[in-house]
């Protein structure tokens, strides 16, 4: 069975920095795609990063390019994103998923994934 979780988190001024983190536990595939999504009450959900195991490949949304990066810690195999130049239209909740995919235009999609809980991300200006 597969268990997603978030960590990290929390209230954050504009122009400040903040790391998400994500276990994607029973998930044992040797090559996926672990995502960040994000979604504001009352809009759609929008992928905002993603990683390829297999290939190391890195996706990001253009509203989130040269701000936002996402890694993995192959030690204990978390996967995070680290925020930096926050700002108020970053506020979201923010959502780990595990199978994801580049769907060209239409951006990241997880038609598939398996999703965890959330973590609220709240960037005041």
């Amino acid at each position: 069975q597969v268990h997603v979780e978030e960590s990290g988190g929390g209230s954050v001024q504009a122009g400040g920095s903040l790391k998400l983190s994500c276990v994607a536990y029973g998930y044992t595939y040797p090559a996926y795609c672990i995502g960040w999504f994000r979604q504001v009450l009352g809009k759609e959900r929008e992928g905002v990063a993603a990683i390829w195991t297999g290939s190391g490949k890195t996706y990001y949304a253009d509203s989130v390019k040269g701000r936002f990066t996402i890694s993995r810690d192959n030690a204990d195999n978390t996967f995070h994103l680290q925020m930096g130049s926050l700002k108020a239209e970053d506020t979201a909740m923010y959502y780990c998923v595990a199978d994801c995919m580049d769907s060209g235009v239409n951006g990241l999609t997880a038609p598939r994934g398996y999703w965890g809980q959330g973590t609220q991300v709240t960037v005041s200006s």
